[in-house]
């Protein structure tokens, strides 16, 4: 069993690698080096080479272990293996369009629980990481979750469903609903970053529907060590399954939850 420490320095050393292929290629993605995997969702050759580099900086520390990476998808290890989920350029369409919000997503999960996390953001030079029960930080301070107890007033993030398209009436519904409550509501295009900055107590909250695991899992702990929770619309822990997530401080995620019901039901959405 190795210790949660070194998990964590495993990941940072993992995202830098990654981090440095994405910086090569900002703003100067090679002619024909951008793909659309399904409509509006994109891949880049800088994607597929910083997960190579992410995944062989964690297999040269902990050759056993198992991956589930956004573009190849799941790797088994050995028996019983720790699994890396990893998202090696969160915000993909930002990063084509030259929009400077993205970045490095590494979460590490034994059994059923979130153990380690790093996000990091190398134009702001901005590295975040968590391990269950020592805390999230950025650069070496402590975060918290926002003080902010209710969703009035509150400054939260979102995603568009652009993936699944045909909940977006449901989407707009629950939009609305929050409109009302909130001081401003932003869409900036990268879950992973949303949710640390969630856990750094510049949003108070965050929904999304549908996102994938990769999305969520290093924000999940981030959050969850910085005082705050992330669900799904139920209230339950299934956010790495289907995908649906509503995070923030206690307060604020209670609120979330509070005018999604009646308008999202978390077994159709």
């Amino acid at each position: 069993m190795s210790s949660l420490g070194s998990l964590v320095d495993a990941a940072v050393a993992a995202a830098r690698a990654g981090g440095e292929v994405l910086t090569a290629n900002w703003r100067n993605l090679p002619h024909g080096s951008v793909e659309e995997k399904t409509k509006n969702d994109f891949v880049t050759h800088a994607d597929r080479e910083s997960e190579e580099r992410i995944i062989a900086a964690i297999r040269e520390r902990f050759p056993d272990d198992a991956f589930l990476a956004e573009e190849g998808g799941a790797r088994k290890g050995g028996e019983g293996a720790r699994v890396w989920i990893i998202d090696p350029l969160d915000g993909t369409s930002n990063f084509v369009s030259g929009f400077p919000f993205w970045c490095v997503s590494i979460a590490a999960r034994e059994r059923e629980e979130l153990v380690a996390a790093v996000v990091w953001d190398p134009l702001r030079d901005e590295m975040y990481t968590a391990e269950k029960g020592g805390g999230a930080w950025r650069n070496g301070t402590r975060l918290s979750v926002s003080g902010r107890s209710t969703l009035d007033g509150a400054f939260i993030a979102t995603g568009f469903p652009f993936r699944n398209r045909h909940k977006i009436d449901a989407y707009l519904a629950l939009f609305k609903a929050v409109f009302v409550h909130a001081r401003a509501i932003r869409r900036a295009g990268s879950a992973a970053l949303d949710l640390a900055y969630v856990a750094a107590g510049v949003f108070d909250g965050f929904f999304e529907f549908r996102l994938a695991p990769w999305d969520i899992a290093a924000g999940a702990l981030l959050i969850e060590e910085a005082g705050g929770e992330l669900t799904d619309f139920a209230g339950g822990k299934g956010y790495l399954e289907r995908g649906n997530v509503v995070a923030g401080s206690r307060g604020v995620a209670e609120g979330l939850r509070a005018v999604s019901r009646g308008i999202v039901d978390e077994g159709s959405i």
